[in-house]
């Protein structure tokens, strides 16, 4: 989705590698990080097309695939610390829709479909940690879903450790 991956060179590390070892890579090794992350599986997360092109990514896998969500720092860190390692709780950790595409509904689709995907892998649980707002409503910063369209889905809020950013959980059991 662009000559720098979906958002600003990321390759999807920001949670899945340390900052330490992010600030050592430039942008064609976070993207040769992720396409070897792509080839050797599990699949890290979910393409969307429209009419043959790809407009948006979703991803989304156990908490185990993305250390950095699980930090102790973090907003999205676990209620259980052993849910940061069990298989049958995933994360829905960020989203990117071309701009084109912000708008129009496709993160309600991209939503949909990991939380189908999470559920035909085995996930009991599925977590997410969006935003209330951003600047913009097809800001960017966006990243990480809006609120607005997990509630929708039926997550619910299970802890609001900033204002802002309510830890979300979806039970599919």
């Amino acid at each position: 989705m662009g000559p720098q991956g979906a958002c600003y060179g990321c390759w999807c590390t920001y949670f899945r590698l340390a900052a330490s070892q992010r600030k050592l890579l430039g942008n064609a090794d976070k993207k040769a990080f992720i396409r070897t992350r792509v080839q050797t599986g599990p699949p890290p997360g979910l393409i969307g097309y429209r009419d043959g092109q790809p407009v948006g990514w979703v991803q989304v896998g156990p908490r185990s695939d993305v250390p950095n969500w699980n930090s102790s720092r973090t907003v999205s860190r676990p209620l259980d610390e052993a849910d940061a390692v069990d298989p049958g709780v995933w994360a829905i950790s960020c989203f990117f829709v071309v701009s084109a595409g912000r708008g129009t509904g496709l993160s309600h689709a991209l939503l949909a479909a990991a939380v189908d995907f999470a559920r035909q892998n085995g996930a009991r649980r599925v977590e997410a940690c969006p935003i209330d707002r951003a600047k913009q409503s097809k800001s960017v910063g966006l990243y990480v879903g809006p609120t607005r369209i997990f509630r929708v889905a039926g997550f619910e809020e299970v802890a609001l450790r900033k204002a802002g950013r309510p830890l979300m959980q979806l039970s599919l059991l």
